[in-house]
């Protein structure tokens, strides 16, 4: 995405809008403090729709890679991003009820003539992100991520069986 993409939320959901793309990794600013290399392509797809209650929504899908750094070993982390969320916009507050703040299936935002598109991917990527990623299996010792080293206990547990 070149240029900024900017929608009406309420009449993309109504028109049942389609966005299709790229987005260049490095262009989501707000994520560079979190990652160890900004070169990369994600691909994004929004499809506009009407939810419950006759409200404009919008699915959002989001997938690539990102390259984090592991908070054990602090060494990179290839991420696979593969993020769909669900939007639903609302004109204020009261528009919500209480049984639709309990369901995690979609989240609600407040409509705008004018969102940016590359705005809400990177919010929404930020959201998604763990906020301590990690390799499956490393170690803190040495350099780099290494499969864990045998535990210094697994001794102990040899001489349990011969009691």
């Amino acid at each position: 995405m070149s240029r900024r993409v900017l929608i009406d939320s309420l009449s993309f959901g109504h028109e049942r809008g389609l966005l299709q793309g790229e987005l260049q990794v490095g262009a989501l600013t707000r994520l560079h403090d979190l990652l160890t290399n900004s070169t990369g392509l994600l691909v994004y797809r929004i499809n506009g729709g009407i939810g419950s209650r006759g409200r404009s929504q919008i699915v959002m899908e989001v997938g690539g890679f990102l390259s984090l750094r592991c908070q054990r070993c602090l060494e990179p982390l290839e991420y696979p991003l593969d993020l769909r969320s669900v939007l639903e916009f609302v004109d204020g507050d009261g528009d919500i009820t209480q049984d639709e703040l309990e369901d995690d299936s979609k989240d609600f935002l407040f409509a705008k003539k004018d969102l940016d598109v590359e705005e809400l991917i990177e919010d929404e990527i930020l959201l998604s992100l763990p906020p301590a990623p990690r390799h499956k299996q490393c170690s803190l010792s040495g350099s780099g991520c290494d499969l864990a080293k045998e535990s210094p206990f697994s001794v102990l547990a040899g001489l349990r069986g011969k009691a």
